[in-house]
């Protein structure tokens, strides 16, 4: 049963994921692919919450253009550049 709930999760973050600019949907596409499985509790709250930011001030954070407002997530934004190279 836990599985079928983190599956209906890890569907719902990939949904939230797609975005209006490309750019957005590539890094978090990549990501995704190959680190939700593996994110713990917290980060996957944290990511559930960029999630909701607007499309400019979520790429303007993951392309390093500006700092995240709430230190907090930027573990998570580290973790989702890494995985770009």
């Amino acid at each position: 049963m836990e599985e079928v709930v983190e599956d209906r999760r890890h569907d719902r973050i990939r949904w939230h994921a797609r975005r209006g600019l490309l750019e957005n949907d590539l890094i978090l596409t990549r990501f995704l692919d190959t680190q939700l499985a593996s994110l713990g509790t917290q980060e996957m709250a944290s990511l559930e919450e960029l999630l909701r930011w607007s499309d400019n001030d979520l790429l303007d954070v993951l392309m390093g253009r500006k700092a995240a407002d709430d230190a907090r997530f930027q573990p998570l934004v580290e973790r989702i550049k890494a995985a770009q190279y």
